[in-house]
């Protein structure tokens, strides 16, 4: 499992480094992988695209949670969010421009014939499917909002 190497590795580092916010964000990167490893009914090894979506979520959570923040005036716990964000987020696949994914969305729409707004869950569920890892939900959905209104 490389993921798990390579958080390990980079945890390693952080440690040299006295890094106490990497630290902490590939800690809990590290808990969470071992959390699915060990849920009910789960084989040991996770797949690729389980480990994808499990950074996703944790980086979904904290931005989340810094925006929460912030609308609350508290910068000062904002901050720290956002920073585990962008360490937790070195590991995920590039992510895709919205320009990008809204080509994607209008070949998708072009190739099935879809046309308005009732279409909207058929497009979400093949562009989810496409887009797996390269684009999060909210993107994807304002996108095939757009082009679909």
């Amino acid at each position: 499992m490389s993921l798990q190497n390579d958080i390990m590795e980079a945890i390693k580092t952080a440690m040299r480094a006295k890094d106490t916010v990497t630290l902490e964000s590939l800690r809990a990167v590290k808990s969470a992988i071992l959390l699915a490893q060990t849920e009910t009914g789960a084989k040991q090894e996770i797949s690729e695209e389980d480990e994808v979506k499990l950074l996703q979520r944790l980086v979904k959570q904290r931005k989340d949670s810094a925006k929460i923040y912030i609308e609350q005036g508290r910068q000062d716990l904002a901050d720290p969010e956002l920073e585990q964000a962008a360490v937790i987020e070195k590991f995920l696949p590039a992510q895709l421009t919205e320009e990008e994914v809204e080509a994607v969305v209008k070949k998708i729409i072009a190739d099935n014939n879809f046309s308005g707004m009732a279409d909207m869950g058929k497009v979400m569920g093949i562009a989810s499917k496409e887009l797996a890892g390269s684009a999060d939900g909210k993107t994807i959905s304002t996108v095939v909002k757009k082009s679909l209104a």
